[in-house]
């Protein structure tokens, strides 16, 4: 890996386009010095914009395109209409060249999805992608994924799952050896889909060295911290990961109108103000901005479409951490050791000793 990380950024994707994405990569560059950036758009739209931040237009080559993919694309149309001209497109292709170490994107998922996988295709040993991202616990941060790269799950792609989220939990909070954790009806053994059991029966019975299974967790288990890693299929994590968030805003909006009820509920606020502060840091959303779609042979990074740049910056930085720490390698060692490669196995059980 060269010296500098190397990003390549979809300008025109997300709700407000080149705005947040060059606004964002400036608070980036600020934090990661050792940063370079492709951007990827429309030149007209984008040269008034960096001409406000100098020091990133002098870390930043611009590759000229005026195809984006619209947010209500569908996959098929984003892959027939955008293929090989879109500015998501070449963002990608940006990585699978070598040109750049990791792409991010605010734009849509399934396309961003789908262009990611045609592209770059899967790592050896790995069946499909997931799309992985933190999720604020009372302990500070897990990962939880998948969160809607597909629907449904048999038991070794979940295990795949496992090693995954393992990988990026240790390049992210820095675990050697991180606890998983199989989202579950029930925490008894005998509950659950049979994929469920039987993936939860491989996580006890094989030597994984970087991973200490916790067995099953239910719902509220995520929020308290009790595993690192959480997994589950695609159709359970999104509607996990959007009930979590609505819940997030129906409270703000329940301590909002409590507050503003009388003359000393807002006395009150004055006096727990820094509660509240801490409170609001803790629960920011833009604080966990930027989804790692994991399993494929390059590095991508979804950012939430409406953010603003300070959270386009944070699914910046998740994307310089993940290449920074070599995540794709640890998984790769990993999905070997699982397979039973036996030089591979060697190789991991000396570097853990």
């Amino acid at each position: 890996m060269s010296k500098n990380v190397r990003i390549a950024l979809d300008a025109m994707g997300g709700d407000h386009g080149p705005s947040v994405v060059v606004a964002g990569a400036a608070l980036a560059l600020e934090q990661n010095p050792d940063t370079s950036f492709i951007l990827v758009g429309d030149q007209t739209l984008i040269d008034p914009l960096l001409a406000a931040h100098p020091k990133l237009k002098a870390a930043c080559r611009l590759v000229h395109t005026d195809v984006a993919v619209r947010m209500d694309d569908k996959p098929s149309q984003a892959l027939r209409n955008g293929r090989w001209k879109s500015s998501m497109w070449l963002a990608i292709d940006a990585v699978k060249k070598g040109e750049a170490d990791v792409a991010v994107s605010a734009g849509n998922t399934g396309a961003l999805m789908a262009m990611a996988k045609f592209n770059l295709r899967m790592l050896p040993g790995i069946e499909r992608p997931a799309i992985a991202a933190m999720w604020p616990t009372l302990k500070g941060r897990c990962i939880v994924l998948d969160l809607g790269a597909s629907i449904g799950a048999d038991a070794e792609q979940l295990v795949d799952m496992a090693v995954m989220g393992s990988a990026m939990s240790r390049v992210l909070f820095h675990l050697d050896r991180p606890t998983v954790g199989l989202l579950n009806i029930g925490v008894e053994e005998v509950k659950g889909l049979e994929a469920v059991r039987e993936a939860s029966r491989i996580l006890r019975e094989e030597p994984l060295p970087h991973i200490e299974y916790v067995g099953f967790i239910e719902g509220d288990d995520i929020g308290r911290g009790k595993a690192d890693v959480v997994v589950t299929e695609g159709f359970a994590g999104n509607i996990a990961l959007k009930t979590a968030e609505g819940t997030a805003h129906q409270f703000a909006d329940y301590l909002k109108y409590a507050i503003s009820q009388s003359i000393w509920s807002k006395l009150g606020y004055l006096l727990a103000r820094p509660a509240f502060r801490m409170l609001r840091e803790k629960m920011d959303p833009r604080k966990s901005n930027g989804g790692v779609f994991l399993g494929l042979n390059g590095v991508v990074i979804k950012s939430h479409g409406g953010t603003d740049p300070e959270g386009f910056a944070a699914a910046i930085d998740v994307g310089y951490e993940m290449v920074r720490d070599e995540l794709l390698g640890k998984i790769s060692v990993t999905i070997r050791r699982h397979a039973g490669e036996p030089e591979v196995a060697r190789a991991v059980s000396g570097a853990a000793s």
